[in-house]
């Protein structure tokens, strides 16, 4: 038996892995799904101070309380971006960190740095006057998801606090950096010859690579060959 941490990405919650979750119960082994502060059913916590620190605190602290051990931490979009971050608190309670679909983050750089473009597209869409402290869910932004799971999802996305995505990421702990990885593109266009190449890409960065041909949401639009991603690399 193994255990998974499923960490769920911008605007999101522990919520968006229902179809995910399940199936690797079924299989036998322990999850977690939690929802990080001010997000999903805790969004009632939402601060101008939720920050960086508290988001690593949150998955930090469930490792540690429930006493979990060689845990498989996997993190969607923002979230994969938090797992080496986490890693750098407790590198001796992971075992793997599994990316999925997120930037990679870089020592020194806040996320919003990771993000190109997206980041002004972001300001001027997603942030209002008076409410900075905040990054409200763009609506014409469907991560692939369609029909009724388009309109489940949206029904679900909260504000995500404005800190933890301009707060300067530190990666200094060679412990955390000798974890295993596995890098999970999500991108239903690509060609052969682009896949080819982001798996050269990232292998070369200390990378496992696998790809899933659909959208940024893969948990909700391809939920059992993303689980079979997942028990192949357990």
């Amino acid at each position: 038996m193994a255990t998974l941490i499923l960490l769920h990405g911008m605007w999101h919650g522990g919520w968006c892995w229902q179809k995910v979750a399940p199936q690797l119960r079924n299989a036998g082994h322990e999850v977690y799904t939690p929802t990080l502060t001010g997000l999903g059913e805790r969004v009632h916590l939402a601060s101008p101070e939720t920050g960086l620190d508290t988001h690593i605190q949150d998955i930090v602290n469930l490792v540690k309380f429930e006493e979990l051990t060689e845990v498989i931490l996997v993190g969607h979009s923002f979230g994969g971006s938090l797992l080496p971050v986490i890693a750098e608190r407790i590198p001796d309670r992971i075992a793997h960190l599994v990316n999925l679909d997120g930037p990679l983050p870089e020592d020194g750089k806040a996320l919003k740095e990771l993000i190109g473009d997206y980041w002004d597209y972001i300001q001027k869409n997603a942030i209002f006057p008076g409410d900075e402290w905040r990054i409200q869910p763009i609506a014409d932004w469907t991560f692939g998801v369609s029909g009724p799971d388009l309109a489940w999802m949206q029904s679900k996305l909260t504000p995500h606090p404005m800190k933890p995505l301009i707060t300067p990421l530190t990666l200094t702990n060679q412990a955390a950096e000798a974890i295993p990885r596995t890098y999970i593109s999500c991108n239903e266009e690509a060609a052969a010859e682009e896949i080819a190449a982001e798996e050269t890409k990232f292998t070369n960065l200390g990378w496992q690579y696998r790809h899933l041909p659909t959208g940024h949401d893969a948990m909700i639009t391809m939920p059992e060959a993303l689980t079979r991603i997942l028990l192949e690399l357990l």
